[in-house]
């Protein structure tokens, strides 16, 4: 779930152990099941709501709480946001269509520990721009990914993303959200900006655990929020993409805790949906 851009350095890192980043490890993979079951029941006519309701009860018979629900008062346990939405949509009773792209973004709570991740589905008859859109974004995804590791800084992650969705591919990118440190609290320090600086930012240390989440629009950078206090759209109402995986620092590689294979898995087995992998 995408944090409110604040611009400050806060205080409140937490560096975990190998004991605390396998427990998190575990409730990531509860996040990447569920976005994956949520994958195989995308379908046209099916509701956010609908999606919303069978991703909570999985979750709780996994023995995992919905890390949103409830969250500063959200009120469902994903968030589900399609086209012009970028993130925090409310899933609702609108019926997808076959031309959606959909962001279903999870958390989840699992001894004590938080997971999140995230992912942008398209169904079947999404056009080739939007799809250009998505596999830009994903590719972006693991480009920040690379750079979270020991001895470097957040804004090396914010400009290996910033510069391949804007300089590279002429994106717009979300300045009003960012992401953010997870743990025994879904939103720790420090921020994840998607736009930054090279060396610039708080240093990376092993044992740090980020949400990293690019937010790219398709046409310009900036946003608007809802009447309802959290859907986020685009202010030229063009589509949006979300990719996001939480992501142990470590020495030398970055140790991704969250997964997609359950999402690929369950999109190449629905006929509903179209694959998506990273743009080279």
């Amino acid at each position: 779930m995408g944090l409110f851009a604040s611009g400050q350095e806060g205080k409140r890192v937490f560096y975990k152990t190998n004991d605390e980043i396998e427990l998190m490890r575990q409730a990531n993979l509860l996040v990447s099941q569920t976005l994956g079951y949520v994958g195989s029941l995308l379908k046209p006519g099916i509701t956010g709501y609908e999606i919303d309701k069978a991703a909570e009860t999985f979750i709780r018979d996994h023995n995992g709480k919905p890390a949103f629900k409830g969250y500063h008062g959200f009120p469902a346990t994903l968030c589900v946001s399609y086209n012009d939405i970028v993130v925090h949509g409310i899933p609702g009773q609108r019926e997808f269509k076959e031309t959606d792209v959909v962001s279903v973004d999870c958390g989840v709570e699992l001894e004590g520990y938080y997971g999140d991740a995230a992912f942008t589905f398209a169904f079947s008859d999404v056009d080739e721009p939007a799809m250009e859109l998505l596999r830009v974004t994903y590719a972006s995804l693991y480009k920040g990914i690379e750079q979270a590791v020991h001895g470097k800084r957040i804004g090396d992650i914010s400009f290996a993303i910033q510069d391949y969705c804007e300089r590279q591919h002429k994106y717009g990118v979300v300045r009003d959200l960012v992401g953010h440190g997870i743990g025994r609290s879904l939103h720790e320090d420090p921020e994840v900006p998607n736009y930054g600086k090279r060396g610039k930012g708080p240093l990376m240390m092993e044992g740090l655990v980020l949400a990293i989440e690019p937010m790219i629009n398709m046409g310009v950078k900036e946003v608007y929020q809802d009447t309802d206090g959290w859907t986020i759209h685009t202010k030229d109402r063009k589509p949006s993409a979300h990719y996001e995986h939480s992501v142990a620092v470590r020495k030398g590689k970055p140790d991704i805790l969250s997964t997609h294979e359950f999402v690929l898995a369950a999109i190449k087995n629905n006929d509903s949906l179209r694959e998506i992998s990273p743009k080279n």
